[in-house]
């Protein structure tokens, strides 16, 4: 009877899964799939095996790693930077410092701003008789220069800031209370109680963020493209407007390519960031 039962269980448990699994399934490993396969042939048309010609040929390609270097640039400069300071932000608020819930708001209301109006504050901010110029009395087109990637990344950390911290601030609130005052009472400092309680605490929340702020960098393209176009400059070139272009010229193979090629460099980044969390929590259970 036990054994029929939990055949039953199965099969109900399977039919509850089955329309969530058809749907990923069918919208996003099939496709990737295809994107695999165009990636070994040599056009849609002949469908000729080439095996990883094409793969070398992006990689060997210069636009392709200019937008490499400066997407890994930029990545490894606005993560950190919106993982960290979100984590300071949470702590601040966390605390009882005054106004508090007005700077909560001012850091969410990024998040209900629509990209276009983004787009527009940020132009009227940088361009090159914008406000920052006005103000520190230089004249330097911004996005048409050198520090091109600098507006960038400030763009992403308010944008994501809010929603980052959010997510600390709810961590940060599930540390046992209990565990904090006793350490408290045996002498421990604040700082010790957050390196060595706190932070080892919220490791897990910790990793999501980063792998979702490495998620989102990978689509600041929107707000890029708004702003510069199609080709913009040199240091704001992204593997987007690689990608892009490739679309735009029906090249399908090479954009095929830099897409499995992207994947696998997120897929890596994030599977080094599991390993990395699953020591650090293995260590706090010990």
């Amino acid at each position: 009877m036990k054994s029929t039962r939990r055949k039953r269980d199965k099969i109900r448990s399977w039919l509850f899964i089955a329309p969530s699994l058809a749907g990923v399934l069918t919208f996003f490993v099939a496709p990737f799939l295809v994107v695999i396969y165009y990636s070994l042939v040599n056009n849609p048309v002949q469908h000729k095996f080439v095996g990883l010609t094409n793969y070398v040929r992006v990689a060997t390609n210069e636009a392709h790693q200019l937008a490499m270097f400066n997407t890994a640039r930029f990545s490894f400069a606005a993560v950190p930077l919106a993982v960290v300071l979100a984590l300071i932000a949470a702590v601040m608020m966390e605390s009882a410092i005054p106004a508090r819930s007005f700077f909560r708001s001012c850091l969410l209301s990024p998040m209900m701003v629509p990209v276009a109006s983004i787009v527009l504050i940020w132009q009227v901010l940088f361009h090159h008789n914008g406000l920052v110029n006005g103000l520190f009395g230089i004249h330097l087109d911004w996005l048409k220069s050198e520090h091109a990637q600098f507006v960038i990344v400030l763009l992403f950390i308010w944008k994501n800031l809010g929603y980052n911290m959010i997510l600390f601030m709810a961590a940060l609130s599930s540390v046992p209370k209990d565990l904090i005052e006793v350490s408290r009472i045996e002498g421990a400092g604040r700082i010790q109680v957050f390196f060595r309680i706190k932070l080892r605490y919220i490791s897990a929340t910790i990793l999501f963020v980063t792998i979702m702020s490495v998620l989102n960098s990978f689509k600041v393209f929107r707000e890029t493209y708004l702003m510069t176009g199609e080709y913009p400059y040199d240091s704001l070139y992204l593997l987007q407007h690689y990608m892009n272009n490739t679309f735009v010229s029906l090249d399908y193979q090479k954009l095929s390519s830099a897409a499995v090629l992207m994947s696998i460099v997120i897929i890596v980044l994030v599977g080094i960031m599991f390993i990395t969390e699953d020591r650090f929590g293995r260590d706090l259970d010990d």
